[in-house]
């Protein structure tokens, strides 16, 4: 029986056609910028974005840091949710790289951070204190797309106390599909924006930095300090393209899915499923049935995996769809549920 593997869409295999595209890519020297298929894969999403450039990363991790460094300088500061990616599971590269000094704040279940903790957050200019260069935020944020007007709200407000704006955007795309918004009308709210290119749209490696040409031309040179700089990218740059020029639209299949799961969950109150709104269903089963009917969470992901289901989380499950995950997977998660609570 084939793994229906629900960890996370980071697990997606290239397609036959994504395949066939790196096979044939043209390719040249990356780091000498001489590689085309690279240079349209970074304009193809420049304009998708909205942005004057875009570049290259071998991961959303490093576009991240990236981009923190080319806003911040040694002994600045960036403001970030406390349970945000950048902060909270990407290595404290910031400051352990960087010597920025993140100034996390308490962040809602949507990601969503309060306006007036990021206010009183903002150091006055006094030399006793670090620079406030940046706010950082995250879209989506545990599969919830950050609402429109707070994207303007927040960025607006940092803006206007002189700081600097990025996006963490790792599945920006499922925000835009599923909010029906224009990925560009997402982006432009900032100043620079990571795209991750080997999640939900299927490539097997690789994330972009989008910004001006100014921050993008110093996140070049800081992606070579970061041993980032690649050489015949090109075979990898051909899978982000087949990913956006075929992945995209597809994303509200995953969306779908998810629903559907969610709402299979819920007919079983013992695992305390939450709702859907991009690919992603969280659960807390200990003693969510209440009146003692706690669900055993390891017994219930072994039973699982003796099925062929695979589901990651940390404290909680998290169900994630992508494009290898089908109907049948869903309808092996329903029966296995019957199964278990029968």
């Amino acid at each position: 029986m084939p793994t229906a593997d629900f960890r996370s869409d980071t697990v997606t295999k290239p397609s036959p056609g994504m395949r066939k595209a790196m096979a044939d890519a043209e390719v040249g020297d990356a780091v000498y910028d001489e590689d085309p298929t690279t240079k349209r894969l970074e304009a193809m999403a420049a304009e998708l974005l909205g942005m004057e450039a875009a570049l290259f990363f071998p991961s959303a991790t490093q576009a991240n840091l990236g981009g923190l460094m080319a806003h911040c300088g040694r002994g600045d500061e960036y403001i970030v949710g406390q349970r945000a990616h950048a902060y909270r599971d990407e290595g404290g590269g910031a400051a352990v790289l960087g010597s920025i000094q993140p100034q996390p704040l308490p962040s809602e279940p949507d990601g969503i951070i309060d306006l007036d903790a990021i206010t009183a957050a903002i150091k006055p200019d006094d030399f006793h204190n670090p620079m406030t260069r940046l706010l950082a935020l995250e879209n989506t944020f545990n599969g919830q797309p950050l609402p429109a007007d707070y994207l303007r709200d927040s960025t607006e407000l940092a803006r206007s106390h002189g700081l600097s704006t990025h996006l963490d955007g790792a599945r920006l795309m499922n925000a835009a599909v599923a909010t029906g918004t224009d990925a560009a009308a997402i982006a432009g709210r900032f100043d620079s924006v990571s795209l991750c290119l080997s999640k939900g749209l299927g490539a097997p490696v690789g994330a972009l930095l989008a910004g001006s040409r100014t921050l993008v031309e110093r996140a070049r040179r800081i992606r070579k300090t970061l041993g980032g700089g690649m050489r015949q990218t090109g075979v990898l740059a051909a899978a982000g393209i087949y990913a956006l020029e075929h992945h995209v639209a597809r994303l509200a299949e995953d969306h779908e899915r998810a629903t559907r799961l969610a709402e299979i969950f819920r007919e079983f109150p013992a695992l305390g499923a939450g709702e859907a709104r991009t690919n992603m269903v969280f659960m807390s089963p200990e003693g969510a049935g209440g009146e003692g009917e706690g669900l055993d969470k390891d017994a219930f992901t072994a039973f699982l995996t003796d099925r062929g289901i695979t589901v990651g989380g940390y404290g909680r499950l998290r169900w994630v769809t992508h494009l290898d995950i089908d109907d049948e997977a869903i309808g092996r998660v329903r029966q296995a549920c019957e199964e278990y609570f029968g």
